[in-house]
């Protein structure tokens, strides 16, 4: 107990803009943020650097720290748990991005009249599946697809719940499946 409420007066001097208890709270805490972020990240550096960000943010957000809503150390943890996943997310984008222009297929010759005609039909029969799905499915692959927003962006965007957001998303997909897969375009 008692070193929670050192915690507590550590992390107000730090909100005042003191940075030396900041070392005292890293020396107290890194040890179990780094844990948290090799959890995350599996990778030692990259579990450092995301611990380095966690105590860049206790200094920032210090000032904005409430004791009511959870101890000191529970509030580097989760910041400490979010910077790993925020870096975990911008090295999987990374590395979609490298390996995306490695892989990138050669420049194809000109289409044929018969591969022109199979595209414009499939092209038909997508728009037409689309057309079929009621407005907050269709809404819900529109922005996923074409805006490429996460199931969290269109919930915020839309006003809806996560989960309406994610079911309306599995259903659509499901039923565009058996749309095209009834209309003759084999998707399994």
């Amino acid at each position: 107990m008692r070193e929670a409420e050192d915690d507590l007066a550590l992390i107000a001097r730090v909100a005042r803009g003191d940075s030396s208890p900041l070392r005292e709270l890293y020396a107290r805490h890194a040890g179990m943020a780094l844990a948290i972020c090799l959890r995350v990240l599996r990778d030692r550096a990259d579990a450092e650097d995301a611990v380095q960000a966690t105590f860049v943010d206790v200094w920032r957000r210090a000032p904005q720290y409430r004791p009511g809503q959870g101890s000191v150390e529970a509030w580097i943890f989760i910041i400490a748990r979010t910077r790993a996943i925020d870096l975990q997310r911008s090295r999987a984008s990374q590395s979609r991005s490298v390996l995306g222009s490695a892989n990138e297929a050669p420049v194809p010759g000109p289409e044929t009249p018969e591969e022109s005609f199979g595209r414009a039909r499939d092209s038909q029969r997508v728009r037409a599946a689309m057309e079929a799905l009621p407005d907050e499915q269709r809404a819900v692959i529109e922005l996923a697809w074409f805006s490429g927003l996460s199931h969290a962006d269109i919930a915020t965007q839309t006003g809806a719940p996560l989960g309406t957001v994610k079911t309306r998303a599995r259903l659509a997909l499901e039923k565009l499946a058996a749309l095209l897969r009834d209309a003759g375009g084999g998707v399994e």
